[in-house]
């Protein structure tokens, strides 16, 4: 009753239950002499991640190596040969679970390794600023060098301020060069020490076991370079590594403790999920009762599956956690709504943060159908770039547009730029969920002309693609007085006449006109939507073949904006 007289004295009215301004609260809980401390709501986070150690307890931790490169180039079985070399044997059958995440010991040191499928985990904990990795390992076959996804390995791990160790894979093989492998490596600046470099290499035979104790041993010196060391003291962080939901036991964690203990009773926080530790599970299938910084576990008894990349930490109660999964959630819906609302990504972006900021470099990502047209718009781009503004290519590659890119994309804020390739449909709605553009070009010209303006700050106008349908070539016929038609299954959208047509063949565009002909049955019809099947003929092309995609289109121009 005192509070609505005070407020009736300042000429507000208002009854009980009635909703006051963070302000006036401030003025009646100081009127009534009460000491006022305002919280903001993202307060509710603060003082669980980045808690100080006490140099005190400092004690060195394992190293965190993440094993990489091209596929086939032996990354699974150069990690099984290590960890059945130096798992505790007399363990039935060897590992019993994929935990994805494994720690072996050599001369009394434990190394820690993550087994990540594919770089999409790696990139995906960079973006979300959470640093896992203390040594990349990156594997090469000697009898077939570096190759395209090892030059990107190379591009994560030096973006991921990383230091790289090299196992040069295979050497049993008659065909084996391993000089050719430190010469290639050369050329994307990693000089390994032979060559008069500070990158250790080592030549080993995941097949034949050779050289594996050297490999433990090179990374135990790099380890013991970087001096590595943690607090087990305090309460435990770390990040996630992956996450699944398992039909028994609810959904699990892979996590990798990075600093304090983790104790089975814990509570955690990670990402916008929460729970209680119910179990830790270690890399052997055991259960235990508390994870040491560098170990990776499994946990037990979260409410819900976090993501890969999401960082953990323990919290005092579960109320606390509550409120902070709470809050996050809504953020990450409200991140959303806005993201749909302003791309980030663009070309235009980056124009009015070059004009805000005076930033000078421009981050793009380049794919192109073959390494020699890519090494071209590399050039013609270098030749673009002035003293003020320069065009920093994080990573260029030929072939299709895959979910790998658009995470690095969003992890270095870069634009995709497809030359005569396409984005395949997970990397499309990936783009879409991080809001990166992808624009593609087929002229050399027109793209650089576009980069240009772009770092110019201004913008011909644009020309804008809608993406209609797919369909997928299921046989070809050759009908006389014709030619060749192409049997279709329409798979997305619909496919129309008039529109452009591409043919896709393994990502890459082979060609681009307009149909001949579209017809359903007997029939030349205007549109045929998903699910059904259609003869189409190009104009002028008769190259198709089984398997290809046809990709339908329409283009408007229109004056751009910023």
């Amino acid at each position: 009753m005192d509070v609505i007289k005070f407020l009736m004295k300042e000429g507000q009215m208002m009854k009980p239950g009635d909703i006051i301004e963070a302000d006036l609260a401030e003025i009646i809980a100081t009127e009534f002499g009460h000491t006022v401390n305002r919280v903001a709501e993202s307060d509710v986070e603060s003082g669980i991640f980045g808690v100080k150690d006490d140099p005190e307890h400092l004690v060195s931790r394992p190293p965190v190596v993440t094993i990489m490169g091209h596929v086939d180039h032996g990354k699974t079985s150069l990690l099984d040969a290590i960890r059945k070399t130096k798992v505790v044997s007399g363990e039935a059958g060897g590992i019993t679970q994929h935990i994805g995440a494994y720690q072996v010991e050599q001369n009394g040191h434990l190394i820690s390794f993550i087994d990540t499928p594919g770089h999409a985990a790696f990139t995906a904990m960079r973006a979300r600023g959470a640093q896992a990795t203390d040594i990349a390992v990156l594997v090469v076959a000697a009898d077939d060098s570096v190759m395209p996804q090892t030059i990107e390995s190379i591009h994560h791990a030096k973006a991921a301020g990383v230091p790289i160790v090299v196992a040069i894979n295979k050497i049993d093989k008659p065909s084996a060069d391993p000089a050719k492998v430190r010469s290639g490596l050369l050329q994307h600046e990693v000089f390994v020490e032979s060559m008069g470099g500070e990158v250790l290499d080592v030549e080993v035979s995941a097949m034949k076991g050779t050289g594996l104790d050297k490999l433990l041993e090179a990374i135990l010196l790099q380890a013991e370079l970087l001096d590595l060391k943690a607090d087990p003291t305090r309460t435990a962080e770390g990040v996630v590594i992956e996450a699944q939901l398992d039909k028994g036991r609810g959904p699990v964690a892979t996590v990798l403790v990075q600093t304090g203990t983790l104790k089975v009773g814990d509570i955690v926080v990670t990402g916008d999920e929460w729970g209680r530790v119910r179990a830790l599970i270690d890399d052997k299938g055991q259960q235990i009762k508390e994870a040491a910084p560098s170990m990776p576990v499994e946990i037990l008894g979260m409410q819900g599956t976090p993501h890969a990349g999401d960082r953990f930490a323990v919290v005092e109660n579960e109320s606390k956690a509550r409120e902070i999964s709470e809050y996050r959630q809504r953020v990450a819906r409200e991140k959303q709504v806005a993201k749909s609302a302003g791309q980030r990504g663009s070309l235009e972006q980056m124009m009015s943060q070059l004009q805000d900021t005076g930033l000078k470099e421009f981050p793009l990502l380049i794919k192109g159908d073959v390494q020699g047209s890519i090494e071209a718009i590399i050039g013609s781009l270098d030749k673009i770039s002035t003293d003020e503004v320069r065009a920093n290519i994080v990573h260029s590659g030929a072939g299709a547009i895959t979910e790998s890119d658009i995470a690095l994309a969003a992890a270095s804020n870069a634009a995709i730029i497809g030359f005569n390739v396409r984005a395949n449909k997970q990397a499309r709605e990936a783009a879409e969920r991080e809001g990166i553009e992808i624009r593609y070009y087929n002229i050399i010209y027109d793209l650089v002309d576009d980069v240009k303006d772009a770092m110019s700050g201004l913008l011909s106008p644009e020309r804008r693609e809608t993406f209609i349908g797919n369909a997928e070539i299921r046989e070809v016929f050759n009908i006389t007085k014709v030619g060749k038609v192409a049997g279709c299954l329409v798979t997305e959208g619909e496919v129309e006449r008039g529109a452009g047509v591409r043919l896709i063949r393994d990502g890459v565009v082979i060609h681009e006109g307009t149909l001949k002909t579209l017809k359903r049955f007997k029939d030349e019809v205007q549109k045929v939507i998903s699910g059904q099947e259609c003869g189409m003929a190009f104009e002028r092309y008769e190259d198709m073949r089984q398997g290809d995609v046809i990709e339908c289109f329409r283009v408007e121009h229109v004056a751009r904006t910023l």
